[in-house]
């Protein structure tokens, strides 16, 4: 069986579907293809996003906000979307979920590791459903 791929969106693709993405990679490893996009992506990321996954040891510091594109829906076997509401694509056969997670543009680190912590068991949740063995 070929690896899954994982699309996470939010609108600005600096905080929730950053740090979802940077806790994929580093749990699945190679065994899970993701990716990350935004409706109307920031200039960078969330500086507080990046010092959150810091504290887990995760490096997100290089990543650049994305566009989201119908060709990433396309290849993702399973798309999560944290509140971009309609303006996300829509194709059937994709397994879809919506996340409902606070948005953590203008908070401090205090109000951010909650959601982190949040977005760590949805990712460890969603990993054992798509590698069951793992």
């Amino acid at each position: 069986m070929s690896k899954p791929t994982v699309l996470f969106v939010c609108i600005h693709n600096a905080g929730r579907s950053q740090m979802a993405a940077g806790y994929l990679r580093h749990l699945g490893g190679d065994r899970v293809e993701v990716l990350s996009a935004g409706s109307a992506p920031a200039d960078a990321i969330n500086p507080v996003a990046v010092q959150a996954m810091a504290e887990e040891g995760i490096d997100i510091a290089g990543e650049q906000p994305k566009i989201l594109t119908t060709d990433a829906v396309k290849t993702s076997d399973v798309v999560i979307t944290m509140g971009c509401g309609d303006t996300c694509p829509f194709y059937p056969g994709k397994r879809y979920e919506d996340w409902v997670l606070d948005d953590p543009a203008g908070q401090g680190i205090d109000a951010v590791r909650p959601i982190r912590d949040e977005i760590r068991g949805r990712v460890e949740a969603l990993l054992q459903e798509l590698l069951p063995t793992a």
